[in-house]
């Protein structure tokens, strides 16, 4: 009978441990060879995240019954104290270096988006997590609640995130995607919160394409118009120069302006986009697969813990987020490596009953297969048939 390490074991090893220790030497420096390591930590706060745990100390205690499997894990013994020290005093970069290097990985192995244009598709967007203010006043939203802003640039090829910032709820959200280094050609996408002519500017100079939706208020003149089908639920196709003092003073160049009706609802959207040779029909489609990074901020606060934390400090809540985020990668760098049609909802639940079990990792998440039917119990009756067809008599 082949020999086979723990679920966790098996997935611990898609990360590189090179990798750990130059980010260790990078952040850490010389530290006591008794104090808790980073791999130690990251160990135990992704065995939060992956089995729902709670605390520290349902952290400590879940890690101590399965104390027998920590030779295969390469951790050392985690107790709730050392954890929660090394939370609020080991810089949380660390953990955003980490996700740098996961998503690399994920990159040889994502699947593309569903467009016909080979460019990069990313999609911006920032979601705030409630706080207790009593708990966390350095964390300060408004007069009301405390609250911070998660910034995320999902990447469409396999729907990771790319890019990634946490600040204060009070930060807006385009100063946090103005530091944000995308490819050049990449297609950017994001609600109306994201308009600020000076940046939109910017992005064309650096050879970078965007669509968003069109303010209410904004003031424009049309100077050409385009011809629409009476087939496409495309109403309007114009290119448009904004008339504001704001707009002239960041000196914007004429952008497409694009008016949509929405078959579904009826309801009619219009957008605005720096990308004038694609058609009226892609524009719109590619707004509509903004909504994926709202799906996105939806399926880490259902599954993994980012709402509840561990730590009080800011440093404890970037760190938890972060391997949040990181085991987001990880799961995903699992699906595209293995080709495993099973959704990110179905293969966390089933790593969350079978952490700590000894069995193939991949025969854990492949499909059930069903044996052949047995066939010889019909040949036996068919031979009994036969001989008692030969005596006269049935068997």
């Amino acid at each position: 009978m082949s020999h086979n390490n723990t679920v966790l074991s098996q997935l611990l090893k898609l990360i590189p441990r090179h990798e750990i220790e130059r980010l260790t030497n990078r952040h850490d420096g010389k530290r006591r060879s008794d104090a808790l390591s980073r791999w130690s930590q990251f160990v135990a706060l992704l065995t939060g995240h992956l089995s729902n745990r709670r605390s520290l100390r349902d952290i400590e205690t879940t890690l101590q019954t399965q104390s027998q499997h920590q030779y295969h894990l390469g951790t050392q013994s985690v107790s709730r104290s050392a954890l929660g020290r090394a939370n609020e005093q080991l810089d949380y970069e660390f953990f955003t270096g980490l996700f740098t290097t996961l998503y690399q990985r994920c990159t040889a192995h994502q699947p593309r988006h569903g467009f016909r244009f080979k460019n990069k598709l990313f999609s911006l967007d920032g979601s705030l997590i409630d706080l207790s203010m009593k708990i966390f006043p350095w964390a300060d939203c408004n007069s009301m609640k405390a609250a911070f802003k998660l910034h995320v640039g999902l990447d469409h090829d396999g729907l990771i995130p790319a890019f990634v910032s946490l600040t204060e709820g009070k930060a807006g959200e385009v100063n946090e995607a103005a530091q944000w280094d995308f490819p050049k050609g990449s297609v950017l996408v994001f609600d109306k919160g994201y308009s600020r002519y000076a940046w939109h500017k910017s992005l064309t100079d650096k050879g970078l394409f965007w669509v968003t939706r069109i303010r209410g208020n904004a003031l424009y003149r049309v100077i050409e118009r385009r011809d629409v089908s009476q087939h496409d639920h495309v109403t309007s196709d114009q290119t448009i120069v904004y008339t504001s003092k704001r707009a002239q003073d960041a000196n914007l160049y004429p952008v497409r302006r694009v008016g949509y009706s929405d078959p579904v609802t009826g309801k009619h959207y219009v957008f605005v986009t720096n990308q004038f040779n694609w058609s009226a029909q892609t524009i719109a489609d590619i707004y509509k697969q903004r909504w994926q990074v709202e799906l996105f901020f939806k399926w880490i606060k259902q599954n993994l813990k980012i709402k509840t934390f561990l730590g009080h400090s800011k440093n404890a809540v970037m760190t938890q987020i972060m391997v949040a985020l990181c085991a987001y990668l990880l799961l995903s760098y699992l699906k595209f490596k293995s080709k495993i049609t099973k959704s990110l909802q179905e293969i966390l639940q089933l790593l969350q009953v079978n952490l700590f079990i000894r069995r193939p990792l991949l025969a854990l998440l492949l499909p059930v297969q069903k044996p052949p039917p047995d066939n010889r119990q019909l040949t036996f009756s068919l031979s009994r048939n036969y001989v008692g067809q030969q005596w006269g008599r049935p068997l």
